[in-house]
């Protein structure tokens, strides 16, 4: 499919959303199907960095039911479906069943590494980013070249991110998910849970993408459970 340069980001940005690479699936890959069927031959990852998406996604749950079940992944769905439509792609996203391989999707299409948060680190953003889907075609298309990246945890010799947690769930190694949650349910979380991640907040990286308190706090009662 031939699309004009910027094209499809002017579609997405329009939504507070933007491409976040892309490639060509190879022989030796897991293909996904596309939009009529055939296996895709090429995934766009969509995302957004910092909170250039968030007053998109505010204005839109104004009129929306309160007691709606993931609000933000259902205004995902509604926009990049839309996206995907126009541009005869098929949407998928990462809470879709079964589960598609989004992060080792992001690693090759940014190159991105982790950091030892286990969230992908940019060294822009930092790890103010997020993917929302990704657009599958079934023709090859064009899109501008990502430029390298250096990973900006390889030279952070002090690894703030790891000392901020008060209940260390990432001390060793991996994420203790359930001590995390429980203390953001807790009476002593209550700054994790209104202002956002201490650990996440403690990277210097990219601190001028840093999601605004309101976002963060979105973010933590989701994760809690108390959405």
């Amino acid at each position: 499919m031939t699309l004009r340069p910027g094209e499809l980001a002017t579609a997405l940005a329009a939504h507070g959303l933007r491409s976040r690479g892309g490639f060509a699936f190879g022989a030796d890959d897991a293909v996904p199907e596309g939009p009529y069927g055939r296996p895709a031959r090429f995934v766009v990852l969509v995302g957004h960095a910092g909170g250039e998406m968030w007053p998109h996604f505010t204005d839109w749950r104004k009129y929306q039911p309160e007691d709606m079940q993931d609000p933000l992944d259902a205004w995902s769905k509604q926009v990049i479906g839309g996206v995907a439509e126009r541009y005869s792609a098929r949407a998928v996203f990462p809470s879709d069943r079964p589960y598609l391989p989004f992060q080792q999707w992001a690693i090759r299409a940014e190159g991105l590494k982790p950091s030892p948060l286990g969230i992908l680190i940019h060294p822009q953003y930092g790890l103010w980013h997020a993917f929302r889907g990704a657009l599958l075609f079934e023709d090859a298309i064009t899109l501008p070249p990502v430029e390298g990246t250096n990973h900006p945890c390889a030279v952070c010799s002090s690894k703030p991110c790891l000392n901020a947690c008060p209940v260390d769930a990432f001390s060793d190694g991996s994420f203790a998910v359930e001590r995390c949650r429980a203390h953001v349910r807790s009476q002593a979380g209550r700054k994790c849970r209104e202002t956002g991640c201490l650990a996440r907040n403690a990277c210097p990286v990219g601190a001028e993408w840093r999601y605004t308190a309101a976002q963060q706090a979105f973010h933590q009662r989701a994760f809690s459970g108390r959405a």
